[in-house]
């Protein structure tokens, strides 16, 4: 059967702000997901090194920045195992119900298991589900879309919109109930917004295209009994290292670094390898794989607003508003504000430009280089003391973060739908979702570098590092170009 009525009734649909209907149910699940996640991250970091006096837990400063990283490149990390059950085994839109019911048990568990047992259950259920969230819900935007329909930039970026949405809200809640009730009120919070996601998708999830139920490429009955072994020997192998103390708190930041990095490396090898990969889709791997990198550098710089930003803001920024000083986690609603003001104005904007639009590679050129600049800008706020960074300045900064974030996040998530070999459609997107979370993890580790009296060196040289990063992607264009056989 030809596929041209249907793709005439996606370029028809307009009803969600000129984009298909059926945007909005996943705009909604992935913003009260966000809501949820960026709620409890807000406040993680402080509640891990505050005092006992304070309601935290008196880790120190550096491991728990590496707990936090470490627990961002699981998120993403676990969009590999997301999108894998998405294309082998339940498809993308049960893997995505699913996955947001773990999360929301996630968030309970922070919200009622007191210590770090809370913390170690809880922060494993959200990191587990949101992976087959974030994966799978970007996946079935994709299947909203003809392949050629230029509104599909504009599309994602007002998804990306949704996401802020709840990135804004959820810490300035968040964030206010742990200052007044305590931080077990603020993760409980959490859990609600992840409820109400559930429920507005949930009525909506069976008038989503025959695409998203789609399982791509099942499991024959040798391949499901060799994963279940393979699940079942890496669940031991974490377990044992857990017991014996090799994966220790302060050393979780490496093990998802290498875990990644190894993942990544496989990933590739498997795509570039399989003879269900056509020639030209050979190509647009390779072409990705710079992009990759660049994307896994702005993550390692950005993440850092969960890391080195929040220790940054709790000592040495001025909170002081009209006599009064406001929650730590409410600087996380900052970057989601000029997202929301900001997102609308680049979909525009892109949607304007049509085929005149920069190409990809310069977009994440200029992203990663944006991003080293903001880094820079730090500088002559350095070395000040105590409640000495004046807030205009963070938020200029955190302005210019927004900038390089938009030029990034929702356009590697809408080229890595376009690159992707059919046979690997969904992983193909949780491929793109390791270079976030290599770079969370690494936010994580390069926060045990930051000090005080070193903020000079360190927001110079990985601002340095990320600006000739972008310039090396952006002088590739015309090589990435040919690779990527006519993908913009």
């Amino acid at each position: 059967m030809s596929d041209a009525p249907q793709l005439t009734r996606e370029r028809a649909d307009r009803g969600f702000f000129g984009q298909p209907s059926l945007l909005s149910a996943l705009f909604g699940v992935e913003m009260w997901e966000r809501f949820s996640f960026y709620g409890m991250q807000g406040i993680l970091l402080i509640y891990l090194y505050y005092t006992a006096e304070q309601g935290g837990l008196g880790m120190p400063e550096a491991t728990a920045a590496g707990i936090v990283g470490a627990y961002g490149g699981l998120v993403y990390l676990s969009t590999i195992v997301g999108t894998w059950l998405a294309d082998r085994v339940l498809g993308a839109e049960r893997t995505l119900f699913y996955a947001a019911i773990v999360v929301m048990a996630g968030h309970v568990a922070l919200a009622v298991i007191p210590g770090l047992a809370g913390v170690g259950v809880g922060l494993v259920l959200v990191a587990l589900g949101s992976g087959g969230v974030k994966g799978n819900a970007t996946s079935l935007v994709g299947t909203l879309y003809a392949p050629d329909d230029e509104r599909r930039d504009a599309g994602f970026s007002l998804f990306y919109l949704g996401i802020n949405l709840g990135a804004l809200v959820g810490p300035l809640l968040t964030g206010l109930l742990q200052s007044t009730a305590g931080f077990h009120f603020g993760f409980g919070l959490a859990a609600v917004g992840m409820a109400a996601g559930l429920i507005q998708y949930a009525i909506r999830r069976k008038n989503l295209p025959p695409k998203a139920h789609e399982v791509p490429s099942p499991l024959g009955g040798g391949e499901r009994r060799r994963a279940i072994v393979v699940a079942a020997l890496a669940a031991v192998v974490v377990l044992v290292l857990a017991l014996t103390g090799v994966l220790s708190a302060d050393r979780l930041d490496l093990a998802v670094i290498v875990v990644t990095s190894a993942a990544a490396v496989g990933y590739f090898a498997l795509m570039l390898g399989s003879r269900r990969v056509t020639p030209v889709e050979r190509h647009r791997v390779l072409a990705f794989i710079p992009l990759w990198i660049a994307s896994a550098a702005f993550w390692s710089l950005y993440q850092q607003q969960f890391t080195v930003v929040t220790i940054y803001s709790d000592q040495r920024l001025d909170r002081n508003l009209f006599g009064w000083d406001f929650p730590v986690a409410w600087v996380q609603s900052i970057n989601p504000i000029f997202i929301i003001v900001l997102s609308g104005a680049f979909a525009a904007l892109w949607t304007k430009l049509g085929p005149r639009q920069p190409s990809t590679p310069v977009k994440f050129g200029l992203g990663a280089a944006i991003m080293g600049v903001a880094f820079l800008l730090f500088l002559p706020m350095a070395g000040g003391g105590p409640n000495s960074a004046p807030l205009l300045g963070l938020i200029g900064i955190l302005f210019v973060f927004t900038i390089a974030e938009l030029l990034i996040s929702p356009v590697g998530l809408s080229v890595s739908t376009k690159l992707a070999p059919e046979a690997f459609r969904a992983q193909m997107v949780g491929l793109f979702f390791l270079s976030v979370a290599l770079g969370s993890a690494l936010s994580g580790a390069l926060a045990g570098f930051y000090s005080e009296d070193s903020e000079r060196v360190y927001f110079g040289v990985l601002g340095a590092v990320a600006i000739v990063i972008g310039l090396l992607v952006a002088l590739s264009t015309p090589l990435l170009k040919r690779l990527m056989e006519g993908v913009r």
